[in-house]
This record gives structure tokens, sequence and C-alpha cells, in this order.
């Protein structure tokens, strides 16, 4: 009898256990599907709803007349693909079947997507600029091709861009050191950005703000609801530069394919009217997801395309720097403008001689005089016995040499003024006699670029005044074209030089051309100009750095009409002293309204400025 007691009882215990599982089970039950139904029928959507970026276009770059656009954006798509969501034994043969598609071979889409990357969630892409074709053929066997995605990827167009390409530079994807630097600013994974130049400078301006679209999917992805939703994507800002497309192109027809650098610039204003360097690259190639071989042979081109000579590169001025040491003679009073050097050809100083280029020597010549015929001896007497060293370095940096010019470009260098605390600490040298006396004459330690020149010479024609250049104009609505932001001219420079130094330096440069070194290749019909030439010393026998530094109209009443243009052309040409012609080219096509072949003609250069080869 007790045994069945404590049978039932036990019984009656496991009835009460399964009662109370069971009440448990239909509470919480009741609790998920009435009380918190829409809380998890909202997260079971979630789960089935899949978010992409749409990418923003960039904003589109003009030259200073709006019309064509210099940059401009093509439709295109990139194939990527989720690797955590491909099963690991599908991969190799998925690999296999999306090669050919795409136009890759196994090792590329190996190299892009390697066995480390297999356990990732995040994309990965596999090519860029895959045509529409393409993508429809993976649309239509898309259950073939898990964890495969396109998305539609804007590419950026440079058309014909030639010596642009140091101006606007070029784009790429984001790598992991730039994005551990920008992600604060709203960069992610994958995104294009700048990497040189204009595109560099002004990303944030260009980039625009991408958009989201959120669908719901079934497990194969495809498109399940009818509650999508899409946040469209806002172009970037568009910019306007301060370039003439015109100009840009007269000027780099004149050049050539010399290596060297023109800067042609307002001098009132500061801006760039046309910027070129030689040798040029293709930003075009920077389109494709593989571009290390490119990039590759680009810097380890003997030439350095990449490099913009008119702002990265620095050279000795040479006797263009004589305009500087008139200023500084005639300011400081340190010798007679009117008193006259005897050249006799050389000159002996220290324990060397020191040879003028005209050997024969010039004779007897007053400061105009000596700008004229570029006389060394005139310079180095003055230099060295009446002015000195330190006014010497004073109105070097005065007038902007040895510090950056603060133009809108990355990568600008200051070039170098030395001094006496320099030299020790660099060389642990002292200063002596003979530093003065290269400097004097533009050479020596002495380091400046083209567009530092072309700021010598806006000081000059400025009566004291150095703007800061710049390649901004304006930045303007993409949709409407209505301008958010024009940039005004701002003062990098100001000198305390009189007015009237600067006044008899105008004359004295205009001697140059009139009648001195430059009158014979500079002998330009359409406009009078006043300038220096130099001849820049590069450890060669046979030649060297061709300067010439102008600006024109010599008169005017009109400031705003006014140009500068400072061409170096390298010691690395053959010697043909290119500068005084490039600039006549120059001068007769902007003032002529002329193109490149005009000019020519006109200036009667036909023989040693040959059209063919040039970029039409």
């Amino acid at each position: 009898m007790s045994k069945e007691k404590h049978s039932g009882g036990r019984i009656i215990a496991i009835r009460i256990v399964i009662v109370l599982v069971f009440l448990l089970y239909t509470t919480r039950l009741f609790s998920m599907q009435i009380l918190s139904g829409d809380i998890y029928h909202s997260r079971a959507r979630n789960i089935a709803r899949h978010t992409s970026v749409i990418q923003a276009q960039r904003g589109e770059i003009f030259d200073r007349n709006f019309s064509q656009p210099l940059v401009y954006n093509a439709d295109s798509f990139a194939v990527g693909i989720i690797p955590a969501e491909v099963p690991r034994q599908e991969m190799s043969e998925l690999k296999d079947r999306l090669a050919p598609i795409l136009g890759l071979t196994r090792n590329q889409i190996d190299r892009r997507l390697p066995p480390s990357m297999y356990n990732l969630f995040n994309p990965i892409e596999l090519a860029v600029n895959v045509p529409f074709p393409v993508i429809a053929a993976l649309a239509e066997q898309s259950t073939s091709f898990p964890g495969v995605f396109w998305e539609l990827k804007p590419m950026r167009v440079y058309p014909n861009i030639g010596s642009l390409s140091h101006i606007v530079g070029y784009v790429g994807s984001i790598t992991r050191e730039e994005l551990t630097v920008l992600f604060n600013l709203g960069y992610r994974q994958g995104d294009i950005i700048g990497k040189a130049g204009i595109e560099r400078q002004y990303d944030e301006l260009l980039r625009g703000r991408e958009g989201r679209e959120t669908r719901t999917v079934d497990v194969r992805g495809r498109n399940v609801g009818a509650d999508n939703v899409r946040i469209f994507p806002e172009t970037g800002n568009d910019i306007v530069l301060t370039i003439d497309r015109n100009i840009q192109a007269l000027a780099e027809a004149a050049l050539g394919r010399r290596i060297g650098a023109i800067v042609v610039l307002k001098p009132n204003t500061g801006e760039v009217l046309a910027m070129v360097s030689s040798p040029w690259y293709d930003p075009n190639i920077f389109n494709q997801l593989d571009t290390g071989a490119e990039f590759q042979a680009l810097i380890n081109n003997p030439n350095r395309p990449l490099l913009n000579r008119a702002i990265q590169a620095s050279y000795p001025p040479a006797s263009s720097f004589k305009i500087l040491m008139s200023t500084a003679i005639l300011s400081e009073n340190s010798f007679n403008p009117l008193q006259t050097v005897e050249c006799r050809g050389e000159i002996t100083f220290g324990d060397r001689v020191w040879r003028c280029h005209n050997r024969t020597g010039h004779g007897r010549l007053n400061l105009r005089g000596a700008l004229a015929q570029s006389c060394n001896i005139y310079y180095w007497t003055v230099g060295t016995e009446h002015l000195g060293a330190e006014n010497i370095i004073n109105h070097s940096f005065a007038m902007g040499f040895g510090e950056v010019t603060h133009i809108d470009l990355p990568g600008e260098i200051s070039g170098l003024i030395p001094t006496p605390q320099w030299k020790e600490r660099r060389l642990h040298e002292r200063w002596v006699g003979g530093d003065t006396m290269n400097m004097s004459i533009g050479q020596g330690f002495t380091l400046v670029t083209p567009l530092q020149m072309a700021n010598m010479v806006a000081m000059v024609v400025n009566d004291g005044v150095i703007y800061t250049p710049h390649l901004l104009k304006e930045v303007r609505d993409s949709r409407t074209g209505a301008i958010e932001m024009r940039v005004d001219p701002t003062v990098l420079h100001r000198s305390n030089v009189s007015p009237a130094v600067f006044a008899t330096v105008r004359e004295d440069m205009r001697g140059v051309i009139s009648e001195g070194t430059a009158r014979y290749p500079v002998n330009i019909r359409t406009v009078e100009i006043a300038g220096k030439t130099g001849t820049g010393e590069a450890g060669f026998l046979d030649r060297w750095h061709s300067w010439l530094v102008t600006y024109g109209p010599y008169e005017t009443d009109d400031p705003d009409e006014r140009i500068v243009v400072s061409v170096l052309v390298e010691a690395a040409n053959q010697w043909e002293w290119w500068a005084p012609y490039a600039t006549a080219i120059i001068y007769q096509g902007v003032f002529g309204n002329m193109s490149y072949e005009d000019a020519i003609r006109a200036l009667g250069f036909q023989n040693i400025a040959p059209i063919e080869g040039r970029r039409e």
C-alpha cells in the first residue's frame, strides 16, 4: 500500500511539471506572437533586407570659361564578391567561371581574392569599368554565382588631357593608410578619392555624398518586397579652374616634348592661366584595379613624368635672378645705377678667375646696360663689394624665394635661398666670398621653381605685391550651375621697396627685350614685353638650363590684361636656348589671338618649331 501511494505521488509530480512546462511555453509563445509580435516581425524582415551603397558621382572640372569639362564621369559598373557567402568547396570553380566573363585571368582573380580573405563578409572588388552586357549575363545566371554582386560605379574620364594631367591629377581606391586618416571625415573602404592634383586638393568638394538602397530579398538575393527604400546620392560640386584651355594648349605646344615647365600667371590676381610640365602622363590609366605595372613604369621613367616641374622641381635661376639683384641695388642705394663697371670678360676673385659669358668683355656698363647684356662682371662686382650677401638674402626672401607659394596643389617645394647659417648647419663650412659671387648671378646653392620666378616678376609688375597663386576660380552647384564660392585675390607678400624702384626695374627689363640678350628670338609683333633671360649651369659642358621670365604688355592702361610668363627648359634637352622662342610663341598666340600654327608662321619659326609630333 505504501508503494502504491509513493508511485502515485511521483506520477502527480510529473504531471504538475508537465503542466508547468506547457504553461511556460504557452506564455512565452503568447508573448512572442501577440505581445511582441511586431518587434520580431521587424527583426525577421531586417534579416531579409539588403542594404547597398549607391556611389555618388564626382563633380566635373572646368576651365575658366565654364564651357566643356576638362574632367567628367562616364557610367560604368564594378563587379565584386562577398567571400563568406560562397561555400568554400565551390570557390575555386566559381573563380574559373568568373574569369572569362570578366575578361580576367585566374591569376588576377587569385591575387584580388586570396584564400586568406575567404571568411570575410566585406565586399571585395574584382573588376571595374565592366560593360553592361557582362552585367546582364551575370544577372541571367545569378543563381550560379553565389556571393557575386555588381553596382553602378562612375568612371572618371580625362579626355585628351595632355599637360593638364599635372593640374587635375587622378583618382583611385582609398588605401588602408588613407582610410585611417580620413575615416572620421566620412570616408569608407572602397571609396574613390583624389590621389594627385586638383582631384586630391579639393576631394571633399568633388566627391559628393553616396546614397543607399534597402531591399527585401530571399536567400538567393532576389527582390521579394515592394517596400524598397532608396536614398539617392548627391553629386559633388563642380569646380571651375583659373586655367584657360587655349593658353594651356598654346604653352604645351610651345614647349613641345622638351623636358621643362611653363607658368602663365595673371599678376594682379594670382590666377594661373596655364601650367605646363613636360613630360606628362595619362591619368586614365588609373581607372583599372591593377595599375601597379603602369604606376611602376611611370616611377622608373628617368624623365619623371609624375613630377610637376612647375612647383615640385627647383633649379638655379641663373641670370634671371638679376631682376632681383637690380631691385636690391636700387633699393639699398648700394651703387649709383648710372655709374659704370668695366667688363673685360673675366675677373679675379680669391684664388680663381671668374669669366663672363662674353669672353671678350662688354666694356663699361651701368646698371641698365648690365641687365640688358646680362653682364656677370657687373653683378659680381656690385654684389660682393657694395650690396653684400645679407642684402641679397633679405631681398630674396622678400620676393618669396626659399618658401612655398601656397598654390592650391599638393606637393609644392620651397626651393632654397642659402644663408651663412644654413651652410654651417648643412655643410659644416663657413660662408665665403665665392658664395656671394655665385649668388649674385643666380648660381651656387640658390634654387627656385618656375612658379616662384613668375611671382618675382609679378612683384615687379605690381609695385611690390605678390598675390597667392591659385588654380581654383569658382565652386558651382552641379545641378543648377549656381556659384557657391568664388576665390578672391589674397596678398602673399608685400614689399617695402619704393614703387619708383620697381618702375626703373621694369624699364631695364624692357631693355633686355628691345636691345639686349633676347632682342632677336623675342621679336613679337603683337605686344611689347619686358623680361630677363637666364642660362643656368647644370654640370654639363654642352648644354644648360634655359630661362626666360617676362611680362606683357610692357605698358597698359588695363592691368587685368597683363600676364607673366615663366619658361624653364631643362639642360636634359639638346641645347637650343629654347625658352625665348617658346615665350615668343605664347605671347604671339595670346595677344594675336592665334593658334600655335599661326603663331609660329607669324614669327617665322617654321624651321625651328615643327608642327609634326605635337598633340592635336
